[in-house]
């Protein structure tokens, strides 16, 4: 018997949100032309955990998402807006 697994519709925001964040930071990069390297020294981190952010890797955080974000130039205004945004 095949299993369903069903997302609380809390759960579906968070990484929905999550996604969001993860997929404007990977557009950000490329928009600057910085590679995952670089983005990784700005940040004081590893390529391969700015890998993982822009993967959504269960293992970031929104926080570490969001302070990256602001890290390579975005504004806290459009920021919010991706947090706020809703679902379809």
């Amino acid at each position: 018997m095949e299993k369903t697994f069903c997302l609380e519709p809390a759960e579906a925001a968070y990484i929905e949100l999550k996604v969001r964040l993860a997929v404007e930071l990977e557009a950000r990069r490329q928009k600057l032309r910085l590679s995952q390297k670089k983005v990784a020294e700005r940040l004081r981190s590893s390529q391969s955990r700015v890998a993982k952010m822009e993967a959504a890797d269960p293992s970031v955080s929104l926080d570490l998402l969001v302070r990256s974000l602001l890290a390579l130039g975005a504004e806290p205004g459009s920021v919010q807006q991706l947090i706020e945004k809703r679902l379809p």
